[in-house]
């Protein structure tokens, strides 16, 4: 391609080609200059032996400082270029000074047009004099850029994403970073958001490696929220988080930048980190536009590069812990229940032939746990499994049912417990315990899991697991000023240094006659427990319902009239209901009586989980 081609091409003569490409177009009309230069970009037209520095070479020199290979910026540029006709020469000094002189004059000496340049430091610009003495247009970008317009508002990205944890009410808020070309302006947003909101900056809430410094902090300063520079840090972040037994975004709030080109990136199993796409692709457009302008000598207002922060997602930003819903830990046994369906119940030297067979996750703690979590409450378990197929087992369903299981640990060498229930044609059941993996749940394995109490409204124990466990228990909870229910299950005595620990006991009537024998009324039997230290009372009474003993009175709760299939499950069904309506904000009298109506729906069905009663059920029930 010629200028005679060129010229045909756009009806002018060769002369006005020459003085439009040799900017000497003063008398020219700006449509006949506008047509001959789009043919003369679509064509990449050079004038032959032409060495005059203000010939049109339709190059355009990137000159970059550090790595590209997560920013799209360069794409942008580089489209934009060929969009508008132009090509790019491109280089990296990647931190280098003598690299970054000896790219800045192969640019000069391949005549590139104009040049956009990221000094790798203040050292660098004192190369500038070397650029204007090419006589060619430069656009300096970066944190040392001619203006805030050639700098990618990091700054302001980090001020607003400190700012959605604020507006969150989050007060103690750490700062992830990471090297790069972000990190000065990220830092200064952090830093003043802090300042305009009144909170107080710490050097130690800054951090740039995850480990032991990470977790001091998280401790010590009792964080509940991070803003993170990279999106790669905030996945390693993620990560630590959970192994520490930290759940996003109940227990701590993350949030990040994130690039044009990593969106999609996550962790199987975890949450989507909620974050502000950085538009780099668009940004580098918008540079080369401005450097276009400069070389066309285009005049008219400059642009200006718009970023609007829209977080991505809310999965893994909330609310402080302190200022959610309170949750609910259950503490106790995990088993693998295998149901035997009988015309009547094994005595002593009679053989039984059952009618069905079938195994499902059990254990109280799993059974209230997945009631609990069916009311749409927020709970976690604590508990052993053992290293066999069924622990597999047990985590599948906790995940299906949304329990956290953070709690819950393999124990090697061991099985996990099980659980031989007989039901007879009233629906009747007895039930014989294999402890397995359950008996090795020790007081330091729920010290080690002190973190799973945090913002817990409610604990509830059983007496499956030894009850030194059990007191330890009952001591965490309240020292995360958390309420305990304690159901007497599978044992024939409660120590007495373990009764004010206890707010609420529950045992059923078979439970209370074993561990305090005799013939005194239920009520007096009740009270011997209060007297001891015990906040309150309930004894479950099957189809006769409830009844709630204090220290000054007792009331009884009857329950609805329903055919019993299977009254396996009716305790666990009755605890789950009383705790999610107690953490609900109702009444003792309120939720005995949602309780009953719990236990009444699950004796009318079989199986422990499978009858445990879902919110819509139970509010269509209370309705």
């Amino acid at each position: 391609m010629n200028i005679k081609d060129i010229a045909q091409l756009a009806g002018v003569s060769t002369s006005t080609v020459s003085k439009i490409v040799n900017h000497k177009d003063a008398s020219i009309t700006a449509a006949t200059r506008d047509r001959v230069l789009e043919l003369v970009r679509k064509y990449h037209y050079t004038p032959y032996g032409s060495s005059k520095p203000s010939t049109t070479t339709w190059r355009i020199g990137v000159l970059l400082s550090s790595s590209i290979s997560m920013d799209s910026t360069l794409d942008g540029i580089i489209q934009q270029a060929q969009k508008s006709g132009y090509g790019t020469l491109v280089f990296n000094s990647y931190g280098d000074h003598d690299q970054e002189e000896r790219n800045i004059l192969a640019a000069l000496e391949h005549r590139v047009d104009g040049m956009v340049w990221e000094p790798i430091d203040q050292t660098s610009l004192a190369l500038k004099s070397r650029i204007e003495a090419g006589g060619i247009p430069e656009l300096t970008i970066g944190p040392l850029g001619d203006d805030r317009a050639a700098l990618m508002p990091y700054e302001e990205a980090a001020y607003s994403l400190t700012e959605e944890l604020i507006k969150r009410h989050h007060t103690s808020i750490a700062c992830l970073l990471s090297p790069g070309r972000r990190t000065q302006s990220f830092l200064h947003g952090y830093r003043r958001c802090l300042f305009d909101h009144n909170l107080q900056y710490h050097t130690d809430m800054v951090l740039e490696t995850i480990g032991e410094d990470l977790t001091r902090v998280l401790e010590n300063r009792q964080v509940t929220g991070v803003v993170a520079s990279h999106y790669h840090h905030a996945l390693e972040f993620l990560q630590f988080a959970e192994s520490m037994h930290y759940r996003l975004p109940q227990d701590l709030s993350l949030v990040s930048l994130m690039n044009d080109t990593n969106v999609h990136l996550r962790y199987p199993g975890s949450p989507e980190i909620s974050s502000y796409v950085m538009r780099n692709a668009d940004f580098g457009a918008y540079l080369c536009r401005r450097i276009i302008r400069s070389i066309e000598h285009e005049s008219g207002p400059s642009e200006t590069f718009e970023h609007v922060f829209t977080l991505d997602g809310e999965k893994t930003v909330g609310r402080p812990p302190d200022q959610q819903c309170k949750k609910i830990v259950v503490v106790g046994s995990i088993n693998v229940d295998t149901y035997l369906t009988a015309p009547s119940l094994p005595k002593a030297g009679m053989t039984t032939t059952t009618r069905n067979f079938a195994s499902t996750p059990g254990g109280k703690a799993t059974n209230q746990a997945v009631g609990v979590a069916r009311l749409q409450h927020q709970v976690s378990l604590i508990g052993n499994v053992g290293s066999d197929p069924a622990a597999d087992y047990i985590y599948k369903t906790m995940r299906q049912a949304h329990v956290d299981a953070s709690g819950v640990r393999r124990v090697s060498g061991a099985d996990t417990g099980k659980a031989y229930i007989f039901v007879d044609s009233k629906g009747e059941s007895m039930i014989s315990l294999v402890a397995g993996a359950n008996e090795s749940l020790t007081p330091d394995d729920i010290t080690e899991r002190d973190q799973i109490f945090r913002n817990t409204g409610y604990c509830l124990i059983q007496t499956e697991i030894p009850m030194d466990t059990v007191a330890e228990a009952c001591r965490t909870a309240k020292r995360h000023q958390a309420a305990t229910i304690v159901k007497p299950s599978s044992c024939d005595h409660l120590p007495e240094d373990l009764l004010p620990s206890i707010d609420i006991l529950i045992p059923n009537l078979n439970e209370l006659n074993t561990l305090i024998p005799g013939p005194e009324s239920v009520i007096d039997k009740a009270k011997r427990f209060i007297d001891g230290g015990v906040g309150k009372v309930i004894i479950t009474l099957g189809e006769r319902g409830c009844t709630l003993v204090t220290a000054s009175d007792h009331q009884d709760f009857p329950a609805h009239e329903t055919r019993t299939i299977d009254d396996t499950g009716a305790s666990d069904a009755f605890i789950s209901a009383l705790a999610a309506y107690l953490c609900n904000g109702c009444s003792l009298d309120k939720a005995a009586h949602i309780a009953n109506l719990a236990a009444g729906f699950s004796v009318a069905h079989e199986g422990v989980i499978p009858s445990l009663i879902n919110r819509r059920q139970l509010e269509g029930l209370i309705d």
